[in-house]
């Protein structure tokens, strides 16, 4: 399980934001998840996570296509600023979904213990690597071994992913770490 000093390593101190533990006292998710929301933190991560933004109500506040969820962060597009995106959390079961600008949820991970070591791994790659920082970065062309390069790195993230949580890589249409990966491929 990912802790607090994995994620201020590659995210940065000022990176990473701890859910106050009387917000997420009221949420009615597993007690364990509470308490990794509170000790653990939240990282800003690379193209998902801008800041943390975690509701302080007792009832999910964030509209989405599967129904209200409890907001945790939000995101700005930097090509369409007025498009936001945020995760949330599922009540009842701590399921966490991205949502996307018009509402749509996508199935991200099983559980917040999950979300936060694919997070960690996720963004632990992303900030180290020369081949897969930004995806859809217009300036940037690879060589076409850099590109084979890329991809072997990609697939190998998407396998450790797939370790920590195999339930988010149960398919590809509203799921969204394979979406996600794939967009460096395209």
């Amino acid at each position: 399980m990912a802790t607090h000093d994995q994620l201020s390593e590659w995210a940065g101190l000022r990176h990473v934001t701890r859910v106050e533990r009387d917000i997420v006292a009221v949420w009615r998710i597993p007690e364990f998840m509470k308490r990794q929301l509170a000790e653990v933190e939240i990282p800003v991560a690379p193209r998902l996570i801008e800041r943390i933004v975690a509701q302080s109500e007792a009832d999910p506040v964030l509209r989405t296509s599967r129904g209200p969820l409890y907001r945790l962060t939000e995101d700005t597009d930097p090509y369409k600023p007025a498009e936001r995106s945020w995760f949330g959390v599922e009540a009842e079961t701590g399921a966490v979904y991205f949502v996307m600008p018009d509402g749509e949820a996508w199935f991200a991970n099983s559980g917040v213990d999950v979300w936060l070591d694919v997070l960690h791994r996720y963004g632990s790659r992303v900030t180290a690597s020369e081949r897969i920082g930004e995806p859809d970065s217009p300036d940037e062309y690879l060589s076409e071994e850099e590109e084979e390069r890329a991809v072997a790195e990609l697939n190998r993230l998407a396998e450790e992913l797939k370790e920590i949580d195999p339930a988010a890589f149960n398919g590809y249409e509203g799921f969204l770490w394979p979406a996600h990966l794939d967009r460096w491929l395209y």
